[in-house]
């Protein structure tokens, strides 16, 4: 494929931890878009497993990658932070870590797969990485895209040498991509940051963060865009790997504007208010993916009792408008009019 060679500017967004699946992205494919395959938090062996069933059925489609930029934890932050949520996770019959896992998500295996058996399309998240690595992937035939939230991480990316900008705003679900996530990002619409990069940048911007209908779409390619990234108006399609206990929070009563938090994974995310966001959004420490960890089996723990209140809730600012709907469905009306 060429860059953004698609017959609709519609591309399903990466959501790592459960809802993307590989049906999803090849529903994204089918629609005439791309879908990316989350490789955050899993095992070299298991995206090579969803790399070779989607691409059985498709030629087009990306992956998305953690790059390193880990912040560690303080351990005496830690230690405290561990207190607080012992209880919610002992009520759920769940470990808490006693001892700061720091990872950087089997970077270097992920990597190698990718170079070794190439897909179309790479993007990036969390940190950028070093020229040498993204051309490693260029050379052998990959396109490569970078997360960026702000114009100076827009340069930092493009000098590294990828071919597109994937601009996401604040009003994204799930981890901000910001290279600085000892801060909250401020909030900023998608549309002022999309005509901010365009205009320090040759490179093809993808915008993400918001977008739910075809007026938000045809905004940002007004202001810049080559394609726009959804995620959250795909939570409830069919094809998406969504628990139960996210799609009844999802489709339940309005529980009011999301939050962005450090409080389930000691980095910046968007998600609806349930009971431990609000009880410990205020002191949750920074420290990626040491309390990413640490809170991981009470929110799998909680996912499998179906219990909504302990899970991390990701979500963008406009989740009350995504539907029950095929993907496919959901992305052709997104692409209607453009």
């Amino acid at each position: 494929m060429t860059i953004l060679d698609l017959a609709i500017p519609v591309i399903a967004a990466p959501m790592a931890g459960g809802p993307t699946t590989p049906d999803l992205v090849v529903a994204a494919s089918e629609a005439g878009g791309l879908g990316f395959l989350a490789a955050g938090y899993k095992t070299p062996e298991a995206l090579a497993d969803h790399i070779n069933d989607v691409r059985s059925r498709t030629d087009t489609f990306g992956v998305n990658l953690f790059a390193p930029r880990p912040v560690p934890v303080d351990p005496a932050a830690y230690a405290a932070y561990r207190e607080r949520i012992r209880a919610d996770a002992e009520r759920l019959q769940a470990d808490v870590p006693e001892v700061p896992r720091e990872d950087d998500d089997a970077w270097a295996a992920k990597l190698g797969l990718l170079v070794a058996d190439p897909v179309p399309l790479v993007s990036f998240t969390f940190g950028i990485p070093s020229a040498r690595e993204i051309k490693r992937l260029r050379d052998v035939g990959t396109i490569t895209a970078q997360t960026v939230t702000t114009a100076d991480e827009a340069r930092a990316g493009a000098e590294a040498g990828v071919d597109l900008l994937v601009v996401q705003a604040p009003a994204a679900g799930g981890h901000s991509g910001t290279l600085s996530p000892a801060r909250i990002p401020r909030d900023r619409p998608l549309n002022d940051l999309v005509a901010e990069i365009a205009a320090t940048t040759v490179l093809p911007l993808i915008a993400a963060g918001g977008i739910m209908t075809s007026a938000d779409a045809r905004a940002a390619l007004d202001h810049g865009a080559s394609a726009v990234a959804v995620g959250t108006a795909l939570l409830l399609a069919p094809e998406a790997g969504t628990s139960a206990a996210h799609r009844d929070a999802l489709l339940g009563p309005d529980r009011g504007p999301t939050v962005m938090t450090r409080a389930f994974s000691g980095r910046p995310a968007r998600a609806i208010p349930n009971a431990f966001l609000t009880e410990h959004h205020e002191e949750a420490p920074s420290g990626y993916p040491a309390i990413h960890h640490l809170t991981s089996p009470m929110r799998k723990a909680a996912a499998a009792a179906g219990d909504p209140e302990h899970v991390n809730l990701w979500a963008g600012a406009g989740y009350r408008q995504a539907r029950e709907r095929p993907a496919a469905d959901t992305l052709r009306a997104i692409a209607a009019g453009l």
